[in-house]
């Protein structure tokens, strides 16, 4: 994929993808790249120019929280 240069984002982040081990489609997937100054950018594969940017404090926070539980609700499927 080649990134289109987005305003106000890095143009030189490395971007890596969140996909299942062993998965080489195209997703869609949730791509993380850490850029300067702290800040932490998250994109979907599908919309490489819709960029979500975060500090790395809250995303410390966030993945901790993940790592915690604190977000199982809302991968509950109703049956």
């Amino acid at each position: 994929m080649t990134d289109t240069p987005v305003p106000g984002i890095p143009a030189d982040l490395t971007w890596v993808r969140a996909a299942p081990e062993g998965e080489g489609g195209p997703g869609p997937w949730i791509e993380i790249a850490f850029g300067p100054d702290d800040f932490v950018h998250l994109r979907e594969t599908g919309d490489p120019t819709n960029i979500v940017t975060t500090t790395r404090t809250k995303w410390v926070a966030f993945t901790k929280g993940v790592m915690a539980g604190e977000f199982d609700h809302f991968a509950e499927l109703d049956d």
